[in-house]
């Protein structure tokens, strides 16, 4: 159940992507550097407050797989609603903010409020909420604009690698047409860990190149965790409610 609910968090992961102007072809074996890379792929993002997502999605792990619709809403950069349903009855909900993660669940009829820790633990990395936000929406992890990258042509893709004494090693794969992120990699060796979020698909919204679906495989060492999303509405810029309330009688959990 906690991987139920690890998935309501998790949908709650996207969102928007930023608006671009399509550089309109680039040789793949042309070399550019890694800051024209990143002027690139930052430029002319979209302004958009709030976005609004009807979404299906899959969980496997190596002891169960389930099939769910999502109802997700984001105020960019404030918080996010996901409503978790199965069969048309909500299951589930997720709130996440800057500060705070929050869900509850109707089969078990618990609750938990708490920090990013037990969400970076389920996925195997360190998170946060723009991070979260990020992921969803189609964009970096990270900032690109911060940080030094070693810059290669990898399957027709810029790879756009870390040099990082920290141990924890990111990988950024950016289009050579659009310089959108294809995929995106964080690795920490020593642990044993790796989250790989991959955008087969990308589709024109309001000026912005949403992502269809979205690929996530988390692997620690003690397990594999798959999950894929598929986008099936998108809707931008609606004054949205964010109702969240925890029933009564729900008893709260605490996860170490």
């Amino acid at each position: 159940m906690k991987k139920y609910i690890g998935l309501a968090s998790i949908l709650a992961l996207f969102s928007c992507t930023a608006k671009r102007n399509l550089v309109a072809e680039i040789v793949a074996n042309k070399k550019l550097t890694s800051e024209k890379i990143i002027e690139n792929h930052y430029n002319d993002k979209m302004s958009f407050s709030t976005l609004y997502i009807k979404s299906s999605a899959s969980y496997k792990d190596d002891k169960q797989s389930q099939n769910v619709t999502a109802e997700i809403k984001l105020k960019k950069d404030e918080k996010i609603l996901i409503s978790i349903r199965f069969l048309g009855i909500t299951m589930a909900k997720a709130l996440i903010t800057p500060d705070k993660v929050k869900y509850y669940e109707k089969i078990n009829r618990s609750y938990f409020e708490g920090n990013y820790a037990a969400l970076s633990q389920w996925l195997g990395t360190d998170l946060d909420f723009h991070k979260v936000q990020n992921m969803l929406i189609g964009e970096s992890f990270d900032d690109l604009k911060i940080g030094k990258y070693v810059t290669t042509l990898e399957d027709k893709l810029y790879k756009l690698s870390t040099n990082s004494n920290t141990g924890i090693n990111k990988i950024f794969y950016l289009g050579t047409d659009n310089f959108l992120v294809k995929k995106q990699e964080i690795s920490q060796s020593a642990q044993g860990r790796m989250l790989l979020v991959s955008y087969p698909e990308r589709k024109e919204a309001s000026g912005a190149f949403l992502p269809l679906r979205i690929s996530i495989e988390a692997i620690q060492n003690s397990g594999k965790t798959n999950i894929n999303i598929n986008y099936n509405s998108v809707s931008f810029n609606e004054d949205l409610s964010f109702p969240y309330s925890v029933p009564e009688s729900y008893k709260r959990v605490f996860i170490n």
